[in-house]
């Protein structure tokens, strides 16, 4: 159900005009760069994680199983360590405090000014990953980069949300997941060209995740502040300029500042903090959506997939070069399909990719899962052939790239665009904390799952997706289009969520 089915009880949904501005385009795409830094995370650590000089620093005892493998070794339990995946983990449980305190903090001091502290804890990480000369080294600058992360994941796509507008607040919102996959891509370059620098070649790979942080440190520095949060603070008049800025010399932006300021308001009358606010039974359908897309996210498969793509490659056959070439070729499927979904989220809108995108997964991992019960038998000491390792390759693209149109983008597009104002900064810290929990929890045991399930692991993804493509076809509405201040109508009237959210008098009915 987009905007043209709706109408304001006396007349249709306002319409302050402006046009698609250079500067409303410039903005979103500096603020949108924020995904670089989660991405560039995503392609590193998996690919850093399979090079041998690696190992041999800081992981010694993957390195004797690498060296014991022979036919009777279980090739699903070669890289089964804590301390490994330790290395990948801890910065997601950073991002998991730093989202919470970010949503917090991002109404006392700005989206923009979060963005700005993401990079500079971002940079202050990869110099000391780096420079890294023992393990506690090497996690304490993750977990310095995890608060990095955090920021910019809770605060990038309620920016763009907020400053986009709303009939291209798809096309914007889905740059940060663009970022994300073009981070990814460009980690997984960078891998493969450092793996040929024998002893320091990880080095540079951790390090350059400083140019990403670079990045963002000076888009945050020219870019303006959102509408929205300048009205939190009580700053009007750059409120006002902001909203010139972006929306250009022809649009309405009185009427628009008006709108802003009387849902700002509406977030004051009660005194209550957003995080209490937000379990009231009126935010139901927001608090299980928040929870819901970051979990159903992670269940996917997708992240642990990306960030150990390198080690499963090698798992199935592929030398440590093949694999990361494998991993770049995995990374630029997600480039494409992302592009994809950024022209197509606003045309076809939300459900339609939820079900069009879950369809392929759930074919994709089944038969992942298959192949490798057929060619690796249950204790895992089969070679796998190599046209059947290249059939995963292409399963695991149609996979990700069926991800990066659907799920990808949208978990972080339908979090910052439903929430109302006043809950809007702590339902985006929910998603962010928990998929970062998420994120956490899964890459700390992936490996572990991968020794004790085998096959069966995608097998298990696969059942997920299934049932989440299911959920969204029941639970959530179509948002396309619909502005932000008369997203209240959307859940008003949706079969189950109505029980919960009553339509406001000056918002929308559905025209028949």
């Amino acid at each position: 159900m987009g905007m043209e089915g709706f109408r304001i009880a006396n007349g249709p949904i306002t319409d302050y005009g402006g046009s698609l501005t250079f500067s409303v385009i410039l903005t979103c795409i500096m603020a949108a760069s924020g995904g670089l830094i989660f991405g560039y995370d995503i392609g590193i650590s998996g690919g850093v994680s399979s090079m041998l000089s690696f190992i041999e620093e800081f992981f010694p005892s993957v390195r004797r199983k690498m060296i014991m493998h022979g036919p009777q070794t279980n090739v699903y339990c070669v890289y089964d360590s804590q301390s490994l995946t330790a290395f990948t983990s801890s910065l997601h449980i950073a991002a998991l405090f730093a989202s919470l305190v970010a949503s917090k903090l991002s109404n006392k001091i700005g989206r923009q000014a979060i963005l700005l502290l993401g990079g500079i804890f971002f940079f202050l990480g990869a110099v000391l990953n780096a420079a890294a000369a023992n393990l506690p080294m090497l996690i304490i600058g993750r977990i310095i980069m995890g608060f990095a992360v955090g920021f910019a994941n809770q605060s990038t796509p309620v920016y763009l949300a907020e400053v986009s507008p709303p009939q291209w607040r798809g096309t914007f919102s889905s740059g940060f997941p663009f970022f994300v996959s073009l981070g990814v891509l460009t980690a997984n370059i960078v891998n493969f060209e450092s793996n040929h620098i024998k002893k320091w070649g990880w080095r540079l790979s951790l390090g350059l995740a400083a140019a990403p942080s670079l990045i963002i440190v000076f888009g945050s520095v020219f870019i303006t502040d959102t509408p929205s949060s300048l009205v939190l603070r009580g700053k009007l008049d750059d409120a006002k300029s902001a909203l010139q800025r972006v929306r250009g010399p022809d649009a309405d932006t009185e009427g628009e500042l008006n709108q802003v300021i009387r849902s700002v308001e509406e977030s004051k009358q009660n005194e209550a903090g957003a995080f209490k606010r937000i379990i009231r039974r009126e935010y139901r359908p927001h608090l299980v959506m928040a929870v819901a897309m970051a979990l159903f996210f992670q269940l996917t498969g997708v992240i642990v997939l990306a960030f150990f793509s390198p080690i499963l490659f090698r798992t199935v056959g592929f030398g440590s070069n093949a694999a990361l070439i494998s991993a770049v070729i995995l990374g630029s499927a997600n480039l494409v399909a992302s592009l994809f979904s950024t022209f197509m989220l606003d045309r076809l809108g939300r459900r339609p990719l939820f079900m069009i995108g879950g369809g392929i997964m759930v074919i994709c991992q089944a038969a992942v899962a298959w192949i490798m019960r057929v060619q690796l038998r249950t204790d895992g000491t089969k070679q796998m052939s190599h046209g059947y390792a290249m059939a995963i390759v292409v399963l695991m693209c149609s996979h990700t790239a069926a991800f990066s149109m659907s799920w990808g983008p949208l978990h972080w597009l339908i979090p910052s665009e439903i929430f109302p104002v006043k809950v809007r900064s702590a339902g985006n810290g929910i998603t962010a904390a928990v998929s970062a929990f998420c994120i956490f929890i899964q890459t700390q045991f992936f490996l572990s799952m991968l020794c004790k399930f085998k096959y069966g692991i995608f097998a298990y993804y696969a059942g997920w997706v299934l049932v989440m493509t299911v959920f969204i076809a029941l639970f959530l509405p179509e948002t396309k289009g619909v502005p932000l201040e008369s997203m209240n109508s959307v859940w008003a009237q949706h079969w189950y969520w109505k029980r919960f959210v009553k339509e406001r008098k000056e918002l929308v009915v559905q025209v028949p």
